[in-house]
């Protein structure tokens, strides 16, 4: 039996992983920055879950989760940083009150929250889950804020993974594509300012926004299944794709990555004093 404790149950993957891993008899910290939009659901669970208030942009607050964690289940094996939201709009079009907020949640309150679990999780070991996005992998117009939170999510979760390694501690980067959740709904803002300049690039998101939310072709319950294997793995990937959207990302932004490494490498690697 392990014990997980997990941002942002309120909705999405965070509910859908709380769940899970109580239907498989493990023990969760369901965390919210309202915890009353969860008691009912860690009320189904008995003692084996419960609810806590954990606003991820107060650090204390995120202490007191962990210190809740220990003292209901006497320890905490599984981190997952879920809580997030997106911001889509053009680089141009950002102002700083929507942008700052959104980087305080998915960067510094993720970095925040895993600082305050690290002393229970290298007492026993455990494994961290960052939520990225396929997003983190490829930067692209009209999500260029989104991109750059997650893409920090990556640099911290890869530096994690090094640092904590003679703990026995595994980090997971969970990458999804387009998934039927509410991220495209209540947990994507838009920026106010709409500049008609950008209409035919970053337009193209906001779009999007409008016409997929609820008919994302891929199943949250799916993504949650393989989430679960990956932390069973006794080798866990570090960085997890989840859909076909996701791995046709990555596997893009390889191809154009190399391309470039291929065309210039013999310019490029030139770079050093000259050996006497």
């Amino acid at each position: 039996m392990k014990t997980w404790l997990i941002t942002g149950c309120s909705s999405g993957f965070g509910q859908r992983l709380a769940i899970a891993a109580a239907d498989r008899g493990d023990q969760v910290v369901a965390t919210a920055r309202d915890p009353r939009s969860i008691e009912d659901m860690a009320a189904a669970y008995g003692g084996r879950m419960i609810a806590l208030p954990l606003d991820v942009t107060d650090a204390a607050s995120a202490v007191s989760a962990v210190a809740g964690a220990e003292a209901s289940f006497g320890g905490l094996d599984i981190l997952v940083n879920n809580a997030g939201y997106g911001l889509y709009g053009a680089i141009e079009e950002g102002a700083s009150d929507e942008y700052r907020p959104m980087f305080d949640v998915n960067v510094f309150g993720l970095i925040e929250t895993a600082k305050a679990a690290l002393p229970a999780l290298r007492s026993r070991g455990g494994t961290i889950v960052n939520f990225s996005s396929g997003a983190g992998i490829a930067g692209g117009g009209g999500s260029g804020y989104y991109n750059a939170a997650k893409f920090a999510v990556e640099g911290v979760s890869e530096a994690l993974a090094d640092e904590l390694q003679p703990f026995g501690i595994r980090v997971i980067i969970v990458e999804p594509g387009p998934f039927r959740t509410e991220f495209l709904g209540r947990s994507t803002t838009m920026a106010a300012r709409q500049m008609p300049e950008y209409a035919a690039s970053s337009g193209k998101r906001r779009r999007y926004r409008e016409t997929n939310d609820g008919n994302q072709a891929g199943d949250p319950d799916k993504a949650v299944a393989v989430i679960l294997q990956a932390v069973d793995a006794e080798e866990p990937p570090l960085h997890l794709p989840l859909g076909p959207v996701a791995y046709a990302i990555a596997e893009r932004k390889l191809r154009a990555f190399k391309a470039d490494m291929d065309a210039w490498r013999d310019i490029a690697i030139h770079t050093d004093f000259d050996r006497a």
